[in-house]
């Protein structure tokens, strides 16, 4: 049992959504079709996006930024369809610090992502003369760069000190290695890594968070002021998409963290977190291809150039 507390463990149990032989393959179908509808419909908003040339702005460089990110769902959906076709629950512990490294990363980065896709908004209303000079591509492409290694250094420091740490339990009640179940299992004192955590999502999801409200909050002032309903309408209808995301993104976060804090059950907890990992991936494309002409016309031409066999 000794050996069991000590750091070289070499393989953890995801324990996933429920044990029933009868739901595997049920969930297997669910959460493949998903993954499929994920993949294909970021992937078509990225060719659309770079075989029309009317779209080579700032907004639509992040929204292909921000398509793909899909490597949240690559990190954790494809290991849970492996698990479940082969009934086997473990993942070496390499693997699970690995896993919920990328999670970090591509979570951070879509953080920073629908915050700049907010001030981007915000520079076309309040600044349309100067929109070209201030978003220009050279800044946009520091800023995915800067968000990237942010996110990456983060999380790498996240998990270079989860790595140490002695671990009493081998069962993670989750379908994918999130850092807040990782820290779960540890017998060693975790109070520095709790600092952490929350010093962190302080600083990396609510400076973001703030920089998108204090857009929105201008923009929305801005719009009313209009005299026309007509240039209201407009200026209304480019942010519509962007705020679904974020509506969809911050709302599904927050609702889980709250929920698991009044539903204490890990497997209810890992249900919730569903709504967060994996349905805003999957929903974005409609989102923004569903309400928005631009981006409609661009998949219409592009798939109207695929051949037909």
């Amino acid at each position: 049992m000794e050996t069991r507390n000590q750091t070289g463990v070499s393989e953890f149990l995801i324990l996933g959504f429920t044990e029933d032989p009868e739901l595997q393959p049920l969930l297997f179908s669910l959460f493949l079709s998903i993954y499929v509808v994920t993949i294909l419909g970021n992937l078509l908003i990225i060719l659309a996006v770079s075989s029309d040339s009317h779209l080579h702005t700032p907004m639509y460089f992040f929204l292909s930024n921000l398509s793909f990110n899909i490597s949240f769902s690559t990190t954790t959906i494809p290991k849970m369809l492996i698990n479940i076709q082969a009934q086997n629950q473990s993942i070496t512990y390499t693997g699970c610090l690995s896993q919920a490294c990328f999670v970090m990363v591509f979570a951070g980065l879509e953080n920073c992502l629908l915050a700049v896709m907010a001030y981007d908004h915000y520079v076309a209303i309040f600044h349309p003369l100067r929109y070209t000079i201030i978003m220009n591509p050279r800044l946009c492409g520091l800023l995915s760069l800067l968000f990237l290694l942010t996110s990456i250094v983060d999380a790498l420091l996240h998990s270079l000190m989860v790595l140490h740490l002695s671990r009493s339990d081998l069962e993670i009640p989750h379908f994918f290695c999130e850092l807040a179940q990782t820290l779960k299992l540890i017998c060693s004192d975790t109070l520095i890594n709790y600092i952490l955590v929350y010093f962190v999502a302080i600083v990396c999801g609510g400076v973001p968070l703030s920089g998108i409200i204090f857009s929105y909050t201008w923009i929305f002032s801005s719009v009313l002021r209009m005299p026309s309903v007509s240039a209201k309408y407009k200026a209304f209808s480019t942010c519509v998409s962007h705020l679904s995301v974020v509506s969809l993104f911050y709302g599904t976060i927050f609702g889980v963290y709250v929920c698991s804090a009044f539903i204490h059950s890990p497997r209810k907890t890992a249900i919730a977190s569903v709504m967060y990992s994996v349905v805003p991936q999957m929903m974005k494309p409609f989102i923004y291809s569903l309400r928005n002409r631009d981006m409609k016309s661009a998949l219409r031409t592009f798939i109207g150039r695929i051949p037909s066999f």
